[in-house]
Parts: C-alpha cells; sequence; structure tokens
C-alpha cells in the first residue's frame, strides 16, 4: 500500500460514525474510529509491537501511541499530515 491518504480515510469513518470521537490525537478515538478495540491490554500490545515496552495508558503513553502508530502508516506509505506524527 502506497500513496495511501490517511486523513482521507479517516475523515470518511468519522463522517459514517454515531459516535464524536476525537481522531486526531487519541489513540482510543483512533482505534474506535477503526473498529478496533481500545481497551488497554490491546492498547499496550500495540505500544509494545511499535516498540514501547513502558506503556502504562497515562494521557501521556495515549499521546505519544497515537503518534507512533501515524509515523507507522507513513512509513508503511501513508500519506499523513506532519500535524499527526510530530
Amino acid at each position: 500500500m502506497s500513496d495511501f491518504d490517511v486523513e482521507a480515510m479517516l475523515k470518511a469513518a468519522a463522517a459514517n460514525s454515531t459516535e464524536d470521537l476525537n481522531r486526531r490525537t487519541s489513540i482510543v478515538g483512533l482505534m474506535k474510529l477503526l473498529d478496533i478495540d481500545a481497551s488497554f491490554a490491546k492498547r499496550k500490545e500495540l505500544a509494545e509491537e511499535l516498540g514501547d515496552t513502558d506503556y502504562n495508558g497515562t494521557t501521556e503513553d495515549n499521546i505519544a501511541l497515537h503518534k507512533k502508530v501515524m509515523r507507522a502508516f507513513a512509513e508503511n506509505g501513508g500519506k499523513v499530515p506532519a500535524a499527526l506524527t510530530d
């Protein structure tokens, strides 16, 4: 998958969602929007897959995990606005 517009895909998913989810900074909102289990256990598993072995589920951890996911999208050919990766 290359040149995939991540922001456009997320906007389309948000338009079809019945919930008002914060997909731009919240890992929980992003996971829910993508219909992925956003429980602590799944977020911890995701964090470990992305190299974070110290994930505790704090606000700071969740923001950092969101950015790591966005960076992973970008590293794998996704077009992601810089504001979502920095």
